[in-house]
C-alpha cells in the first residue's frame, strides 16, 4: 500500500495524520507535508522532529505539492486552501486519513479495530503494548503518544511500526469513517453522545461489530446493549453479564488494582493509571488480546508496566504539594470519567477547560455542563477559557459563557475568563497545598505546554 509511493500530508502534525505518515514512511514511501500550525509558529519542536525523520516540510502555500504524489487531507478542508488547489490543478489522487489508514488496516491478516466514544486511544495503546510484549510485533496506529514507546529519539510515538500482518488502530465514528474498516477483532469501548446522534452511533457501531470475527463490547454500558446480542460478542466489564469480568476495584494514590475473572481463572491486575474507567479499558484490552490467543495472565503482566498515554490523566509534576495533571477530556463522557477518577482520592480540584471548538459547544454544550456539574465536588472550581479557534468560517455565536452559565445554574462553581493566561493566573492565585490542577481540552498541542508553565510558576 505504501512502498514506492509518494504522499503529501496536508496537516501532517495532526494527531491522526502524524502516526500515519510515520507508518507509510517506515514502509518505504516518500513523505512530505505541510501544516498550518507550523506556519503560525506553534509547536516548533514537533515539526523540527518530523524533519529530522527525513520528511520534507513546506509552507501550506501549495509549494510542496508535486506531480506523482497522493494527497492525504481531511475531507473538510476547503478547495481554496493552496495545497488543495495545487493538487486539484495537478489532478492528484486524494485520500482522507481514514481512507489510507483503512487500506493499511484491511490489508492486515490480523486487524484489531478499537472504536467507542471514550477510551479508544488508551485501549489501542494497551493492546499494542500487550502484543509487543507477547512478541507479536504489531503495527499500532494511535491518536495519542504511547509513553511505553516514547523516548528521547521518539518523543511523538503515536505510531509503532511492526509487521504489516498485525495492525491495531483506533477507528473514528465522528465522521462515519468507521464504516471503512473490516476488523478481525472489533472493540467498542462505550457509546455516548459526541459528534452524532445516538441513533446514528448505534448503527455505525453495530455494523462495525457485526463485521468482526470477535466483537469485544462493554457489558456495563447501557447504550451498547443493542450490540451485546451478537453470536460473535465477547463481553467485558464489571457486571455479571461479562465474560471478561472485573471485580474488587480499588483506587490507589498511583493507579488502581482489581481482579479479572475469565473461564474459571482469576488474576489480580495492577495499573499505573487511576480510575475505574481505566480498569474497564484494561478489561477491553485483555479481552481483545485473548481474542487473538494471548493468555490472560500474559496480558495482566504486560499491563503492570503500561505507562499510559500522553494527555490521559498525565501527571506533569508536583510543586509546593500541588499536582498538575494534563488530560484530553473534552466531551461529556470523557469529562465524567476524568472527574470520577479525581473524586476517588482526597484533595480539591482546580479545573481548567478549553472547549475544542465552537461547533462542539453547540452540539453538546448542555451535556458537557451536566457532566461538569455532576462530577465536581464541593470545593472544586472550574475555569473556562474561550474555545480553541485557529481560523476559518465557523459560527462563533455560542461560546464558553453559555457553557459556564449552565454549569453555574446546575449548582457548580465555574467562571468564564476569556484567555488561557487569565485562567492560569487565577488558578495559581487560588492553589493551596493538597490541590490538584487539571488541564482539560483537545485539538491544541500547546495545552501541555500551558500545564508545564503553571508547574514552573508554582515552583
Amino acid at each position: 500500500m505504501s512502498e514506492n509511493k509518494s504522499y503529501f500530508f496536508c496537516g501532517i502534525g495532526g494527531s491522526g495524520m502524524l502516526p500515519l505518515a510515520m507508518i507509510v514512511a517506515a514502509r518505504g514511501a516518500m513523505v512530505a507535508g505541510s501544516d498550518r500550525s507550523r506556519d503560525q509558529g506553534r509547536s516548533p519542536g514537533k515539526f523540527d522532529w518530523i524533519e529530522r525523520q527525513g520528511i520534507a516540510l513546506f509552507p501550506q502555500d501549495g509549494s510542496g505539492v508535486a506531480a506523482g504524489q497522493t494527497l492525504v487531507a481531511s475531507a473538510a478542508i476547503e478547495d481554496s486552501v493552496p495545497d488543495i488547489a495545487a493538487a486539484n490543478a495537478l489532478g492528484l489522487a486524494r485520500l482522507t486519513r481514514a481512507d489510507l489508514n483503512a487500506a493499511l488496516f484491511n490489508d492486515a491478516a490480523q486487524a484489531i479495530g478499537v472504536g467507542g466514544t471514550s477510551g479508544k486511544s488508551t485501549v489501542t495503546g494497551m493492546i499494542g503494548w500487550i502484543l509487543e510484549r507477547a512478541g507479536r510485533k504489531p503495527t499500532v496506529m494511535n491518536g495519542a503518544v504511547m509513553r511505553n514507546f516514547a523516548g528521547p529519539d521518539t518523543p511523538f510515538a503515536s505510531a509503532l511500526v511492526g509487521d504489516a500482518a498485525t495492525y491495531v488502530s483506533e477507528v473514528d465514528e465522528s465522521d462515519g469513517s468507521i464504516a471503512l474498516y473490516r476488523p478481525d477483532v472489533a472493540v467498542v469501548t462505550n457509546i455516548s453522545l459526541d459528534h452524532k446522534s445516538l441513533a446514528e452511533l448505534h448503527q455505525l457501531f453495530g455494523d462495525f461489530a457485526a463485521k468482526a470475527r470477535v466483537a469485544v463490547v462493554n457489558a456495563d454500558d447501557a447504550e451498547s446493549a443493542p450490540l451485546l446480542g451478537g453470536a460473535n460478542v465477547m463481553r467485558f466489564g464489571f457486571s455479571e453479564a461479562a465474560a471478561m469480568r472485573g471485580g474488587g476495584f480499588e483506587a490507589l494514590p498511583d493507579g488502581c488494582r482489581f481482579t479479572v475473572h475469565f473461564a474459571g481463572d482469576t488474576h489480580e491486575v495492577r495499573l499505573r493509571m487511576p480510575g475505574r474507567h481505566n480498569a474497564a479499558n484494561a478489561l477491553a484490552a485483555i479481552a481483545a488480546a485473548r481474542a487473538v490467543n494471548v493468555p490472560v495472565a500474559q496480558s495482566v503482566a504486560a499491563l503492570a508496566d503500561f505507562a499510559g498515554l500522553a494527555r490521559r490523566y498525565e501527571v506533569l509534576g508536583r510543586a509546593k504539594n500541588v499536582t498538575v495533571i494534563d488530560d484530553f477530556a473534552h466531551n461529556p463522557d470523557k469529562v465524567a470519567a476524568t472527574l470520577a477518577a479525581v473524586a476517588e482520592l482526597p484533595g480539591r480540584a482546580l479545573l481548567f477547560f478549553q472547549p475544542h471548538g465552537y461547533g462542539p459547544l453547540r452540539q453538546m454544550g448542555r451535556e458537557l455542563a451536566a457532566s461538569f456539574a455532576h462530577g465536581m465536588r464541593d470545593g472544586d472550581r472550574l475555569f473556562v477559557s474561550d474555545p480553541v479557534y485557529f481560523g476559518g468560517t465557523v459560527d462563533r455565536s455560542t461560546g464558553s459563557e453559555a457553557l459556564v452559565a449552565d454549569i453555574v445554574g446546575a449548582g457548580a462553581d465555574a467562571v468564564h475568563l476569556t484567555t488561557r493566561a487569565e485562567c492560569g493566573a487565577a488558578m495559581l492565585e487560588e492553589a493551596q497545598p493538597g490541590d490538584r490542577i487539571l488541564i482539560l481540552g483537545a485539538r491544541d498541542d500547546t495545552l501541555t505546554e500551558f500545564g508545564r508553565e503553571l508547574l514552573e510558576k508554582l515552583a
